[in-house]
């Protein structure tokens, strides 16, 4: 028998997560590595010396950049909400701390807007599950917040969100403004306002964040969208109180025309503003020709968007008779349509990662409506593979960190010293106790899973978010300091402006070559010289990347300069920086 949908679920399989729960669980991952981190390489330290430059007045505000060359990530409103965010921080306060704050409002944002969009996704008429015969169906409501709930979970598990939702970059923004127009996208037939501020905020925010081209995109197929659905507007009268009369029914298409045409303006209005200020840009590369970058693509796509990726082929098989006849429900092609111009960009672009990153809010809601079509042999091998994968990744992370202190084994330390060179992180009580309570949740966590429970459609997606979030608690807490000395520039800032201050200077300017955007980052943050790229300025300092030293003789008169020292970071001596001092007039 075909049945009308894959979704057969009972009332008693949506009951909720408990809000506390799920709260706490965004809070946990939101604050993760939000306190005793520095900039790190090379994105997070590059977007935040762009927002120091706008803050001190350095560069324009319409074309960002450090030292007069224009930003390498065509944005302009993260880097706005980084200098606002500087400019208001108090006197005596981190700066860094500041931007950070703000960048975490930005993916708080997130994690509500992908939990409002995929539970609008699942109230469409065409997304509730089969009605029982005798009743006990799953209510509508109640349903839709079980699906958004296992979404979020599922949104909250992939491998690749965690170190980019974690940066003050504009990827974290454009990820932001994706999952705003999402929810848009998927709420415009319930609500009025929120949708249409939300929408036209989140269009406006690709636009301005360096995605032009995908705001298109979106604004385009969302109203191709529109324009196909009548049929799922139809289904509206039937499920959320609408009187089946020729008036009401007249009254739902033209609301749903006057979004049609509210939509089809705001994206010709963002490719106008795109257009005014000079945000198009080509950033589409030539298709891989050798295997190895075949491979290295796919391997990416892999990684970075699992445990999603096969959720989403099943749910593809699974609620095949929705779309194989050509005109699949809203619930179905909105998320899919989204997801595969992100993903098609993360082929053909020239950031696969940032272009991919986009795409996870729709893959959550795709990854979300198959939690109700699984067997429960389906749900055990996730939990058990996901039990087994992230107990032994935190016991090896616990394993490493202690033998780093210990001393001992001898294997271990080889591994540890391969990429720290020979730093030791010193012991913190605090970073430590957040590890061990990490620790001892997860450990409750699956006691509470493996426990003979109540059925509930989001508990398949329950241990791959803890396992994720224990990660990268353990990663921001035990390991941050080894982490920060592995990815951060405060060594080498910190030694240049020591070597700077030692000498009294006449022209108080230094000049670089050949130096890139994080390491001017690194010496605009943790110094206080005034840098120059102009090779004829009289400076009394001279800062020249390791891989720039061959051609020097070639640029300046070498005889007036003499090498006071070479500063690099330690766990990359590939980036080093040669420090010359003047010593002729």
């Amino acid at each position: 028998m075909n049945l009308p949908t894959p979704a057969i679920v009972s009332q008693d399989g949506v009951r909720r997560l408990p809000r506390w729960g799920l709260l706490l669980f965004c809070a946990i991952y939101v604050l993760a590595g939000f306190a005793w981190r520095d900039p790190w390489k090379r994105v997070d330290l590059t977007s935040f010396g762009y927002m120091l430059e706008l803050a001190r007045g350095q560069t324009s505000w319409l074309a960002p950049g450090l030292l007069g060359e224009s930003a390498h990530f065509d944005a302009l409103l993260p880097y706005w909400l980084g200098a606002w965010a500087i400019q208001l921080t108090p006197t005596g306060a981190a700066p860094f701390f500041s931007v950070r704050l703000v960048f975490a409002g930005l993916l708080v944002l997130t994690l509500l807007a992908v939990w409002y969009g995929i539970y609008y996704l699942a109230r469409s008429p065409q997304a509730q599950p089969v009605s029982f015969a005798f009743g006990g169906e799953a209510r509508p409501t109640d349903y839709a917040r079980a699906i958004a709930d296992g979404g979020l979970l599922a949104f909250l598990a992939c491998l690749g969100l965690a170190q980019p939702s974690h940066e003050v970059s504009p990827a974290l923004a454009q990820l932001c403004f994706s999952a705003l127009t999402l929810y848009a996208l998927a709420a415009l037939a319930y609500r009025l306002w929120m949708p249409a501020l939300l929408g036209t905020l989140g269009m406006l925010g690709l636009t301005l964040s360096g995605a032009p081209s995908l705001a298109l995109l979106f604004g385009l197929f969302g109203a191709l969208v529109l324009a196909s659905g009548q049929r799922d507007w139809n289904a509206l009268l039937e499920s959320d109180g609408y009187e089946p009369d020729p008036d009401a029914r007249a009254a739902l298409q033209r609301r749903r025309r006057r979004w049609l045409l509210g939509l089809l303006l705001l994206t010709i209005g963002c490719a106008l503003l795109a257009t005014g200020l000079e945000l198009w840009r080509w950033r589409i590369e030539r298709m891989p020709a050798r295997w190895i970058e075949w491979r290295n693509l796919m391997r990416m796509h892999l990684w970075f968007t699992w445990p999603v990726w096969p959720m989403i082929l099943w749910t593809l098989w699974r609620w095949r008779t929705h779309w194989r006849q050509g005109r699949p429900d809203r619930h179905i092609a909105l998320p899919l349509g989204l997801g595969l111009i992100c993903s098609v960009g993360g082929w053909i672009g020239e950031r696969p990662e940032t272009t991919l990153l986009l795409g996870f809010p729709a893959f959550a809601a795709l990854a979300a409506f198959a939690l109700p079509t699984f067997r429960r042999s389906a749900s055990a091998f996730i939990d058990w593979f996901t039990l087994i994968f992230f107990t032994l990744a935190a016991g090896y992370l616990w394993f490493m960190w202690i033998a780093m202190h210990a001393g001992a084994p001898a294997v271990a330390l080889r591994q540890i010293d391969k990429q720290l060179h020979g730093y030791l992180p010193p012991f913190d009580w605090p970073q430590f106790l957040l590890g061990l309570f990490a620790t001892l949740g997860w450990i409750y966590l699956v006691r509470w899973r493996t426990k003979r429970l109540r059925p509930a459609i989001w508990k398949s997606m329950i241990l791959p978010a803890g396992g994720v979030t224990l990660c990268w608690v353990l990663l921001t807490s035990l390991w941050m300091p080894a982490v920060n000395h592995a990815r951060s520039y405060a060594f080498v800032g910190t030694e240049i402006a020591t070597l700077l201050s030692s000498k009294p200077t006449h022209t108080g300017c230094t000049a670089i070559y050949g130096l890139d955007d994080a390491q001017i980052s690194a010496l605009r943050y943790y110094s206080s010289a005034t840098l120059t790229r102009d090779r004829n300025a009289p400076c009394d300092w001279l800062l020249v990347d390791v891989a720039s030293v061959p051609i020097l003789p070639h640029l300046y008169d070498t005889t007036q300069w003499a090498l006071q020292d070479v500063v690099g970071r330690p766990t990359d001596p590939r980036e080093a920086i040669h420090v010359f001092a003047r010593v002729k007039p």
